[in-house]
């Protein structure tokens, strides 16, 4: 007479097509829980914990780029506005506009800026302890937020990219007004490279879903 199986028993299955089984069904489920726990436990606990609801956001432009040295991106090229109209200037130029000095600016969180393929993770913030030279994560019109440098805060911030030599004044972006509604928070520690596990998840599911890829 056969056994009947009981709750345990059915656990002690499932644990085993989990850990011990090496077939293509055992990989689908295995990467499917890990997605429902990061997804749905872990990211969520880090995001209560550093009080953001994003604590964790993937670098995809190369807006906060510095090519070379600190001094090679500071001489670099910049588009100042003078007397109402736009001229050909400096970084160093833009930023002393802002009031902002070199000095300053060394003494700014990652004051030589992060690249393309880098994670960032954040930090909840409010519009009292924001300070100019913090790298602030906030939502436009845009599909995806925005990473860049806090350049000027009045009654509403100001942000510029450090590689752009000057502000975005779109229609869905416009790096003059940025109110507190938008914020999201603010950067905390750097993580090189690891973005890029989400960027190319995204460039490859582009290419099944559009049928074409772009890469760059």
């Amino acid at each position: 007479m056969m056994k009947e199986k009981n709750v345990k028993d059915y656990l002690k299955e499932f644990w085993n097509f989990l850990w011990n089984e090496d077939n293509i069904w055992s990989w689908i489920v295995n990467i499917l829980l890990a997605f429902i726990i990061i997804k749905f436990l872990l990211y969520p606990g880090i995001g209560l914990a550093l009080g953001t609801n994003l604590p964790v956001v993937a670098v995809i432009s190369e807006s906060m780029s510095h090519d070379g040295t600190f001094n090679t991106w500071w001489n670099s090229p910049a588009i100042c506005e003078i007397n109402g109209t736009q001229r050909n200037c400096r970084q160093s130029d833009w930023y002393a506009q802002k009031g902002i000095t070199e000095e300053e600016f060394k003494e700014y969180s990652m004051h030589n800026g992060f690249n393309k393929g880098d994670i960032i993770v954040l930090r909840g913030t409010d519009y009292d302890s924001l300070k100019v030279g913090d790298i602030l994560v906030y939502q436009s019109k845009l599909p995806y937020p925005v990473i860049h440098r806090v350049v000027a805060k009045n009654d509403v911030i100001e942000s510029k990219g450090d590689h752009n030599q000057e502000q975005i004044l779109t229609s869905q972006l416009d790096e003059r007004y940025i109110t507190k509604d938008e914020m999201i928070g603010k950067a905390w520690i750097k993580i090189p490279y690891l973005g890029y596990v989400k960027i190319l998840f995204v460039e490859a599911m582009q290419c099944v879903t559009f049928n074409g890829c772009t890469f760059g």
